[in-house]
């Protein structure tokens, strides 16, 4: 062997052995990295009660924000989800997350209504022209620091997500056909949030209610009319069972969404990444949500009327009409009763006025194309 391939050979056996001996320190350090995954620390755990039954779909669509939560989080964080009441009642899970009796809460924002009147601006506002997923897009682009004003003002330490533009919620369960606005005075009805005001301003006399709570009051005549939200979360508590006249369509809860709640101390103390799994889960459930509604509420309706023989109606034009001067004559009242009312609304305006213009030029005849396809609906 000459000298110039003695030493290519000496070269070749020395990268060799570099390469074995990299491979084996790589391999110990594998070895010596692996169990400390193995014996890292426990999952970081939040305790979130909703403000559903267990029967609820609503308790569904918050069972799909968890385990996209907890999906994402990699084993670092879990979210443990409680029926509504297991911790407290439905309509105090806003105080509970803000003291830290709970972590974090699934509902809707006029639940804490009773605290400010402009919570109902956040879930059930007045009508401005645009759809519950346009407001929802005026949350999301304008209106987070509205409502960090409102909740530093009330003193409530939480920090909130939104999700799921709710389809516009239906007038509601009548013992006999309601056919006018003049009609609907003196009843016993059960509503929320500012939907209770407008309701008033109709001459309605209102109960405010979770759900769970509404068959039983209708049985024992506490209320004598109600609504609360869809037909499948209606039917799963027994609506049809207590009234066979659904009325679809209203103004009174037209544009509304759930409201995440999360105690801000552990928030803050959440590492960014998990903040961001928070935040975006509410995104992505907002859609799985919608999905889950629209096959589970539009199945129901039909097993409503073929089924349990409820009189499905569309709700009176004059009515949608009377709703709309209460309206004005309720915002008008609120605005010069509190600024920060005002100042809100006044933003949404703004912002109804724009998005409504583009929407309305833009948006197709649906209800035509549907007719088209099918034929008359019957309304």
């Amino acid at each position: 062997m000459d000298k110039k391939t003695a030493t290519k050979t000496e070269t070749q056996t020395s990268r060799r052995k570099f390469l074995t001996g990299a491979a084996t320190a790589t391999a110990g350090a594998a070895t010596l990295a692996f169990p400390m995954i193995a014996r890292s620390q426990s999952p970081i755990v939040l305790k979130m009660q909703g403000a559903w039954g267990a029967k609820d779909i609503f308790n569904e669509m918050a069972e799909e924000y968890v385990k996209r939560v907890n999906e994402m989080a990699g084993g670092r964080l879990r979210i443990d989800y409680l029926v509504g009441g297991s911790v407290v009642k439905p309509f105090e899970v806003m105080d509970a997350t803000s003291k830290g009796v709970i972590d974090g809460a699934h509902s809707v924002a006029v639940y804490w209504y009773g605290k400010s009147k402009i919570a109902s601006l956040f879930g059930t506002g007045p009508i401005s022209g645009i759809d519950a997923a346009q407001q929802l897009a005026w949350i999301h682009k304008e209106g987070l620091p509205f409502y960090e004003e409102l909740t530093k003002k009330l003193g409530l330490d939480v920090v909130s997500f939104y999700a799921m533009p709710m389809p516009t919620q239906p007038l509601g369960w009548f013992k006999k056909p309601i056919k006018s606005a003049a009609e609907l005075k003196g009843f016993k009805y059960r509503t929320v949030g500012l939907a209770a005001d407008l309701m008033q301003e109709l001459g309605m006399k209102v109960t405010q209610l979770p759900g769970g709570e509404i068959v039983p009051a209708m049985e024992r005549g506490v209320i004598d009319a109600f609504e609360f939200n869809n037909p499948t979360s209606d039917s799963r508590f027994g609506a049809q069972d207590v009234a066979k006249n659904y009325m679809m369509g209203s103004y009174h809860q037209a544009m509304e969404f759930f409201e995440i709640i999360f105690n801000k101390k552990k928030y803050n103390a959440l590492p960014k990444d998990l903040q961001a799994v928070l935040h975006y889960a509410a995104e992505a459930a907002s859609t799985s949500n919608f999905a889950t509604a629209m096959d589970n509420y539009s199945k129901d309706l039909q097993t409503l009327k073929t089924k349990d023989k409820v009189n499905v109606l569309r709700t009176p034009q004059g009515i949608f009409d009377a709703q709309l001067k209460a309206w004005d004559v309720l915002v008008k009242r609120l605005s010069a009763e509190d600024p920060l009312f005002a100042k809100i609304w006044d933003s949404q305006k703004a912002w109804a006025k724009r998005v409504g213009y583009y929407h309305h030029f833009n948006t197709a005849d649906y209800k035509a194309g549907y007719e088209h396809v099918f034929g008359k609906l019957g309304f």
